[in-house]
C-alpha cells in the first residue's frame, strides 16, 4: 500500500495464506459436494499480485504457472467472470509471485483468486459489496469465499456459510513436505470419514477438533504422516495439524521464539517457515 494508504494501480497485492485450526467431514449433499465444518485462520505469509491495465479487453499472466493451462489458471478465470458478472471491458495483465506451494492445503489458489477479484472490483471502479464478490469466488472454488470475507472464521456448508470466531494471538510453523497433494484424491477416497458429529460454532474453543482428511493424505502419501509425527513428537498431537487436503502441516506455538526454537532443529533437509496468524485479510478494510 502507498505512503498515503491508498490502494491502487502501483501497489503489490496481498494473498495472504490460510491454515484449517480443525477441518471435520460431516456429511456429503446429493451432487457429491462433501459439508464442512472449519476454522480458517490467515496468516502473514502468501503470494502477492501487481496488476497493469489494459484497453484491448485482454486477460494475461505474465509469467504462466508451470503446468497450469491459462483457461485452468484461477486468476485468469477470476478476471474473465468478474468481466462477464459487470460488463467490462477493461482488460490487464497480472504479475503473480507465487510463494505458496501448489496442492500444500494453504489455499494459495484460491487466494490469489479473491484478491484478483477485490482488486480489480476496486482498481476498475465496479462498486460490487463483499456478498457478490464472495458469490463469483464460490463458483471458482470453496475456499475463495473466506478470502474475500477477510475475517478469520468458523465456516460450513462446503465452506461458504461464516460465523464470527476471537482468536488469541499465536505463532505457527509450517512445513511444507516435498509433495503435492491433489485435492480430488483426498475426497474421493473410499475411507474418508464422512460422517463427524457437527459442532455448535458458538462451542467452538482453540485445540477442539481435527483434521478428517488427515489420515487419507498420511496414507496415500506417506511422507506428510512423516512430517506430522514430528511435530507431535515436539509440541503434542493437540497443538499440530495437517491443513486443509495437505500436504502442509503445521505447529501452533505461544510464541515467535517458540515457533522459532523448534524451526531451529529440523532435519536439514526439510523446509519450512515461521508465521504470525493474523486478526484478518490485510484487505479486509479496503471500502467495499
Amino acid at each position: 500500500m502507498s505512503a498515503g494508504g491508498e490502494w491502487g494501480w502501483h501497489c503489490e497485492w496481498p494473498a495472504p495464506a490460510k491454515l484449517n485450526l480443525f477441518l471435520h467431514v460431516v456429511g456429503r449433499r446429493p451432487d457429491g459436494y462433501h459439508l464442512l465444518q472449519t476454522l480458517f485462520r490467515f496468516i502473514d505469509r502468501g503470494d502477492s499480485l501487481r496488476f497493469e491495465p489494459r484497453n484491448d479487453g485482454q486477460v494475461v499472466l505474465a509469467r504462466p504457472l508451470p503446468g497450469v493451462p491459462p483457461e485452468q489458471d484461477l486468476t485468469i478465470r477470476a478476471v474473465r467472470l468478474l468481466q462477464t458478472e459487470s460488463g467490462c471491458d477493461q482488460g490487464v495483465t497480472l504479475h503473480l509471485e507465487k510463494r505458496l506451494p501448489m496442492g500444500g492445503g494453504l489455499g494459495g489458489g484460491s487466494s490469489d483468486a479473491a484478491t484478483v477479484l477485490l482488486a480489480l472490483n476496486h482498481l476498475w471502479g465496479l462498486g460490487l459489496g463483499r456478498p457478490r464478490l464472495q458469490a463469483l469466488g464460490l463458483s471458482l472454488g470453496a475456499d475463495v469465499p473466506v478470502f474475500v470475507h477477510g475475517r478469520n472464521t468458523f465456516a460450513e456448508g462446503v465452506g461458504e456459510e461464516f460465523f464470527p470466531v476471537q482468536l488469541p494471538p499465536a505463532w505457527y510453523l509450517v512445513l511444507v513436505p516435498p509433495v503435492a497433494v491433489p485435492t480430488a484424491a483426498i475426497f474421493t477416497a473410499p475411507d474418508l470419514r464422512r460422517d463427524a458429529p457437527r459442532l455448535d460454532p458458538g462451542a467452538w474453543h482453540p485445540g477442539l477438533g481435527s483434521n478428517d482428511l488427515e489420515p487419507v493424505a498420511c496414507s496415500l502419501y506417506p511422507i506428510v504422516g512423516q512430517y506430522l509425527g514430528w511435530l507431535r513428537e515436539r509440541v503434542g498431537e493437540a497443538r499440530s495439524r495437517m491443513s486443509g487436503s495437505g500436504a502442509c502441516v503445521f505447529a501452533e506455538c505461544a510464541s515467535e521464539a517458540e515457533a522459532r526454537e523448534l524451526a531451529a532443529q529440523l532435519p536439514a533437509a526439510w523446509q519450512g517457515w515461521v508465521a504470525r496468524g493474523l486478526e484478518a485479510h490485510p484487505l479486509e478494510k479496503l471500502g467495499i
